[in-house]
């Protein structure tokens, strides 16, 4: 896979191992998520699956949906 950063593009990332975890009425316009052997985790846009990946560490990760789970990023939906 060689060097893992955010903004590379989703294809040098693979084709298999992306989910959507998040779906619903929207009309299909997706975030879609892969675990990295390392532990990180990839999103990208699912109407753009050869575009940019945007990488987190697990630690990063962590951290945000312990945020997320306690309401420190209800203000991103207010």
């Amino acid at each position: 896979m060689g060097s893992v950063h955010s903004g590379m593009s989703a294809v040098d990332l693979g084709t298999e191992g992306w989910e959507k975890p998040w779906s619903g009425t929207n009309g299909g316009s997706c975030v879609e998520a892969k675990r990295l052997p390392d532990g990180s985790v990839a999103f990208r846009q699912s109407r753009d699956p050869e575009g940019p990946a945007l990488v987190y560490s697990r630690d990063e990760m962590i951290a945000f949906l312990q945020g997320a789970k306690s309401g420190q990023a209800d203000f991103l939906i207010a």
